[in-house]
Parts: C-alpha cells; structure tokens; sequence
C-alpha cells in the first residue's frame, strides 16, 4: 500500500505470520518493486494479527528448500536504496528477527519479545542473524541471544541496540507514522 512517499507492507500469514515460501516470495517481491519506485521515499514492513514475524515455518524443515531463501530475502531488503523500516510486535523471532535486522531501522511496541529460539531445536541462525545482530549489539551479546535461545523483550533488545525505539501503538498505524 502506499500514501504519498510512504509504502508499507503488510506481513500476514496467520496465525503467527510464519516466514514460509509464499510470504518469503511476496516480501521479496514487493521490497524489489518498492524499492525501485523513485515515488517511495520509505517503506515500512508490519506485521498483521498478533506478531510481526514469529519465526520460519517449520512445516518447512526437513523439505528442499526453495527460492528465495530467507537469507535472500533478508539481503535484498538490506540493499534497498529505499530505507526499509519494521515496526515489530508480539513476536519478531527466529527469522522474524532476522528479516528485521536486514531493515534499516527497527521500532518495536512495548511488550514484543525477540530472540533467535531455533538453537533449541539445533538450528542457527541461518539467514544473517550471525552478522547482523553482532554488528548492533557487540560480539558478547550476540553470543549470549544466538547460543540460548533465549527471548528478550523491547526494552533489553533497546538497551543492547537490536531496536531502535519502542512506541506503543497500533502496527498500521504506527509503521505509517515511524516512517
């Protein structure tokens, strides 16, 4: 959708707005056409229902992988010349997290968590949430979140720099206004 200079993209795959291949194919494909409108000044990502991104879909796992695959994804929003921005809420994890780390700024609601749980299931972060979040947050950190797995809510991510806000507000709404 667009309103004047601003685009924003609606993430919604219920019920958790799962990372699967048709969500990975439409995001790519709309930051692409986005990003190559000199109409768009910025492009907020948002997700519907509940969460921004809860994660891969793990329905997936164990399946040949088709493209894009999330680090595909990942890498063509952070090479946008347009800025990209995610407002994140309820759950941005796993891959969720990792499509946000490729945005260019990240504003999350009070209460979001956001993590890297998928080492509980023996998988790392495959989609460069190894490079990015150490980048933001420092090496010691980023060691801490990808090895345990653990969720951490807004106001810690803020702290160690994964977000760049926290703003309370309806995702629509305040993706709009963010960007």
């Amino acid at each position: 959708e667009t309103s004047g200079h601003i685009a924003t993209i609606t993430i919604d795959n219920p019920p958790v707005n799962a990372a699967g291949h048709a969500l990975r194919v439409a995001l790519t494909e709309a930051v692409t056409r986005l990003d190559a409108d000199p109409t768009v000044k910025v492009i907020a990502l948002y997700g519907a229902g509940k969460s921004f991104i809860a994660g891969a879909d793990i329905r997936e796992f164990g399946k040949p992988p088709k493209d894009p695959w999330l680090p595909e994804v990942c890498n063509t929003i952070e090479a946008c010349e347009t800025p990209v921005i995610a407002y994140l809420h309820g759950v941005a994890l796993g891959g969720g997290l990792e499509v946000a780390l490729g945005c260019h700024a990240r504003i999350a609601a009070p209460g979001t968590l956001v993590g890297f749980p998928e080492v509980t299931l023996g998988i790392l972060p495959g989609a460069g949430g190894t490079q990015r979040a150490p980048r933001l947050t420092g090496i010691p950190a980023a060691l801490d979140l990808i090895t345990t797995g653990k969720r951490i809510p807004a106001e810690e991510a803020l702290a160690l720099g994964l977000i760049d806000r926290i703003e309370a507000g309806e995702p629509r709404e305040m993706a709009m206004a963010m960007a």
